[in-house]
């Protein structure tokens, strides 16, 4: 491209950290020009707004977005909702390609009865209230009960948890929202239990966010040594290439945690596994959780799958999060597959159908 030539302008639709990533990348690419859209009117999506408040170090990423967003060509547009603002066709008239980045918003559900009783909520709405996302500014959670349950095991999940048993002291070091913190001060919540469909070889978070849950200044971390007593496959799994190391730390650090004598605070996250929520209890709101003790079968391809035994209890709780993944959310004009919950795509190219041609200049 000659100094002369007209620079390439490409539209870039969600400005977390895939957003300014690729910004980044196109624009010391040179001779291209960005603009950057988000509904919020400010930027940095989930860095913002969905690490733990109490991770500062993570949240320090943003200063690597704002070194993009000071390179020649860049241009934010906050406040601006694609499919609703402004259309997919619109951007493409006046683009030469469009990159969406915008993430997936929505929470999976579990599919039970009683989900949609009050006090049955999902974590990422619960991450955005304590993160102060204006999404969440109104919402008020249910947290007067000795007891939350907290659905999945992911580092979301474990977050959830951390927060719900920090101390004051703990929280006034973070940059959780003043609402949030007054609200944890007046909290009645002694005891949150995960719950997690397999067993701790096949839990989703990483060894250094289980491992906080140990450093919480004023709670117990609880696992029944019934739970790392290992099925057959899964030592053998673990013993095999196939296994990754945070696999087998987590099983390390759970073991640890089963053994460990408690210090004596007052409050407990409990860890369990291979338990399954099968209906949320009470009339109108939220009383208490029935569950079902799982077993691991291997499939056919060889994946180890949790299946009910039909053994049920039930779990008095007054709060239910549920955090068990994510769903993206299409826009109008772009092929979207309701199955999966994403964008139509093959290698990031943005397809007409499936199996169908790309979609010339839509990643």
């Amino acid at each position: 491209m000659s100094e002369h030539s007209a620079p390439i302008r490409v539209a870039v639709v969600g400005a977390g950290p895939a957003g300014f990533y690729a910004t980044d990348k196109l624009l010391r690419h040179g001779g291209i020009e960005v603009e950057l859209f988000d509904r919020l009117p400010t930027p940095y999506g989930l860095v913002r707004a969905g690490v733990a408040p109490d991770h500062p170090k993570i949240k320090s990423v943003t200063r690597v977005f704002e070194r993009a967003a000071a390179l020649e060509g860049f241009r934010f547009h906050g406040h601006v909702e694609v499919g609703c603002d402004i259309t997919h066709a619109e951007l493409l008239d006046h683009h030469h390609a469009v990159i969406y980045t915008y993430g997936a918003a929505l929470d999976r559900r579990l599919g039970i009865p009683g989900e949609d009783l009050t006090g049955c909520v999902a974590a990422t709405d619960f991450v955005a209230w304590y993160n102060g996302h204006p999404d969440a500014a109104d919402h008020a959670f249910e947290l007067s009960g000795p007891r939350a349950v907290v659905i999945g095991n992911g580092n979301v999940a474990v977050d959830v948890a951390r927060m719900l048993m920090l101390t004051q002291e703990e929280l006034a070091v973070t940059d959780a929202s003043d609402t949030a913190i007054a609200a944890f001060a007046r909290s009645g919540v002694e005891e949150v239990i995960l719950l997690g469909r397999r067993g701790p070889a096949q839990a989703a978070y990483t060894t250094p966010e289980l491992r906080e849950l140990g450093e919480l200044q004023d709670a117990d971390v609880v696992v029944d040594p019934a739970d790392v007593d290992l099925d057959a496959a899964t030592i053998a799994w673990l013993a095999s290439d196939a296994a990754d190391r945070t696999a087998r730390d987590n099983v390390e650090l759970v073991r640890d945690y089963a053994v460990r004598a408690p210090h004596g605070h007052g409050r407990r996250i409990v860890l369990r596994f291979l338990t399954s929520p099968v209906e949320i209890l009470g009339s109108e709101r939220v009383e208490g959780v029935r569950v079902v003790r799982n077993e691991l079968i291997t499939d056919e391809h060889g994946q180890q799958r949790a299946h009910a035994t039909g053994e049920e209890e039930v779990i008095d709780c007054s709060l239910v999060l549920r955090s068990i993944g994510y769903r993206g959310v299409g826009i109008e004009g772009l092929p979207f597959d309701e199955r999966s919950a994403t964008i139509l795509n093959e290698g990031g190219r943005v397809l007409t159908a499936p199996g169908g041609a790309p979609l010339a200049g839509v990643y």
